[in-house]
């Protein structure tokens, strides 16, 4: 496997010959940080994580890159907090990815489980996601592992 590498905010960022598996993170820009620390984590199970703000330049043109993103990724992390839950983006990205019945995964920050499961302004299509809370990520980060690996994409 042929990998040319480039330093992405301080992420090394591979691009590989073969087939990958590309994770898309999803947050509020206000949540950057722990977005910052899913995306570590993903590329530690082996798959190329997708983060706008490790992934996208000024003067790209953000609608066609994350469409691009959004075709190309197999999975949707999004990282589901009060903020969240009011972004026009990261529902817009939740439709593109259920839309396209690809697998998606809430990770809840400031929410929890039951929380959520109560909130009357939650769409019931996201109460059916795979829900997991923050403190539980590490099972998360073990299936993708197995998936990439199961994919022949691990390094």
């Amino acid at each position: 496997m042929r990998h040319v590498g480039a330093h992405v905010g301080g992420m090394r960022r591979m691009k590989r010959s073969r087939k990958r598996v590309q994770v898309l993170i999803s947050h509020a820009s206000q949540d950057d940080w722990v977005a910052r620390q899913i995306a570590f984590h993903v590329k530690r199970c082996g798959a190329t994580p997708f983060l706008d703000v490790l992934d996208l330049e000024q003067g790209d043109d953000y609608d066609a890159k994350l469409m691009k993103a959004t075709r190309e990724s197999r999975e949707l992390i999004v990282l589901f907090t009060p903020a969240a839950s009011r972004s026009k983006n990261v529902w817009m990205e939740m439709g593109s990815f259920w839309g396209q019945g690809k697998r998606i995964v809430c990770v809840l920050y400031g929410f929890t489980i039951a929380q959520l499961l109560k909130d009357k302004q939650v769409p019931m299509a996201v109460k059916k996601l795979q829900l997991v809370e923050i403190d539980d990520i590490d099972k998360y980060f073990r299936q993708l592992r197995r998936r990439v690996k199961k994919a022949g994409c691990s390094r």
